[in-house]
């Protein structure tokens, strides 16, 4: 089956367990239509470049499907129709890059680099 990764933006006033239930709910969706989600990551609240639907903030999702094209399509219909979903970007990959995203790696980079030094 051909594999895809989804990023979904949804909106800023979703508590975290909100936000991750969406995913869930997607990934059934999948389920339901004969295909897999096969990795999941919540990148938390970020900010955005430009506001959508009056929001400067959302919270962002990256997901790893491995499904058929129909699949696909029915979660990008129901995606679009609920009302918690702001964005999402989908792109078939020919194959799934190992261990976390960038953003995933990023975060790690950040907690390893130390305290700053004060400004003078």
């Amino acid at each position: 089956m051909p594999l895809y990764e989804h990023v979904m933006i949804s909106r800023q006033d979703l508590s975290n367990t909100q936000a991750e239930g969406l995913i869930e709910h997607f990934g059934t969706v999948l389920a339901d239509n004969g295909g897999t989600l096969v990795e999941n990551e919540y990148w938390g609240v970020k900010t955005m470049a430009y506001k959508i639907n009056k929001n400067r903030k959302g919270h962002y999702a990256f997901l790893r499907t491995d499904a058929p094209a129909p699949a696909i399509q029915e979660m990008e219909r129901l995606m679009r129709l609920h009302e918690d979903v702001m964005r999402v970007l989908t792109i078939k990959v020919d194959k799934h890059a190992e261990g976390p995203s960038v953003q995933m790696q990023k975060r790690d980079e950040r907690s390893d680099r130390g305290e700053r030094r004060e400004r003078r």
